[in-house]
């Protein structure tokens, strides 16, 4: 039995951390083909650990808080390509607690460093394939806890409101030229935040749809388009790190998404650096394979001659892929054709 005074206390202070933290910013982008359908970013790099996946983790803590799952002396474990253990580091040094992130042996460097900056360990497995059963061993053995994003991503965000991301989204939107977005459009790593907005979107009927960004080598879109397919074939990886996965999640809720987009890895880096041209700062892949589908969503309003606005996620930094997608010798190596890409998307964004 988990001791009342000392749980009190870990959920006061994920729940003061919350509300010393202000909203992320909704940023403006006229598309320059389409003066009637402006493109919106919700900068999810604002966060105190700098992406998207700090809503998941706090989201994650409470929910294992409240289920009497950790404790004063428990060790915390995750799977994570990165940036979730970076915020749920965050959290676990917020409670006095031991964190160890599982993560692939390709994890970008300045991703595990920031891990360990926020005080948590990191123990690498070669194959991502077995980042769940080595994170679960290790709980095991400490006697401690697996978050699991991947199970619980889509059942320990309130998606009613709580002013989770959809609900913030609307709120920012209100005064808009046009509130009620025709789109929203996002990435699935655990399949959370698509499970969030989609059932947000349902719950508050609104007309907006969703579409999920799928990078072409993972095997979300290809369950949505047929639900016998549940694995990757062996050696099919995606390169675009937080998005896309070899198996399905059981988090990832197709009955909700109303479309998805499969973007070539070509594409996601093109655009992302198009984007972070346009920004004067830089933004991870799957920004970038997020703009690459709302560009195709765009022409496809246009041709229709539809207006309406379109509202995506600018999930985190670029700053965590300085030794990968913009890094000159990573990206000669990697054999993308991403310039062509790059210069296609810059010329289809514009300035507010």
């Amino acid at each position: 039995m988990i001791d009342r005074a000392w749980l009190d206390e870990a959920i006061g202070r994920i729940e003061a951390d919350y509300t010393r933290s202000a909203d992320t910013h909704l940023i403006r982008l006229p598309l320059s083909n389409h003066p009637g359908i402006p493109l919106y970013l919700k900068d999810e790099s604002a966060h105190p650990t700098g992406s998207l996946k700090h809503r998941l983790a706090r989201s994650l803590f409470l929910y294992a808080l409240c289920n009497g799952w950790i404790g004063p002396d428990t060790v915390v474990i995750e799977s994570s390509s990165g940036s979730t253990a970076v915020s749920e580091a965050y959290f676990a040094r917020m409670l006095g607690l031991r964190f160890i992130a599982v993560v692939p042996s390709t994890t970008a460097v300045p991703k595990l460093d920031a891990i360990r900056f926020q005080g948590g360990e990191i123990h690498m497995v070669d194959d991502p394939r077995t980042v769940y059963a080595v994170a679960q061993k290790l709980a095991d053995e400490t006697g401690g806890h697996y978050l699991d994003q991947f199970t619980y991503a889509e059942r320990a965000t309130d998606w009613r409101g709580n002013n989770n991301i959809a609900e913030s989204i609307f709120s920012q939107m209100r005064r808009e030229a046009h509130p009620i977005p025709t789109w929203i459009v996002c990435g699935a790593g655990t399949g959370g935040t698509s499970a969030t907005i989609g059932r947000f979107l349902r719950y508050q009927q609104h007309a907006t749809r969703l579409c999920v960004a799928d990078p072409v080598d993972s095997v979300f879109h290809r369950h949505h388009a047929d639900p016998s397919v549940t694995t990757l074939p062996v050696g099919c990886a995606s390169r675009i790190e937080g998005i896309g996965r070899p198996r399905v999640e059981p988090s990832f809720v197709p009955s909700i998404i109303d479309r998805m987009i499969a973007v070539e890895d070509a594409h996601s880096i093109g655009a992302m650096h198009a984007l972070t041209a346009l920004l004067g700062r830089r933004v991870g892949g799957s920004t970038g394979t997020n703009i690459w589908a709302c560009l195709a969503i765009a022409d496809e309003m246009a041709a229709t001659g539809q207006s309406g606005s379109i509202v995506t996620l600018l999930c985190d930094s670029g700053d965590r892929y300085s030794s990968t997608y913009y890094d000159a010798d990573w990206l000669a190596s990697s054999g993308l054709a991403w310039q062509e890409s790059a210069q296609t998307a810059s010329a289809r964004l514009g300035k507010g």
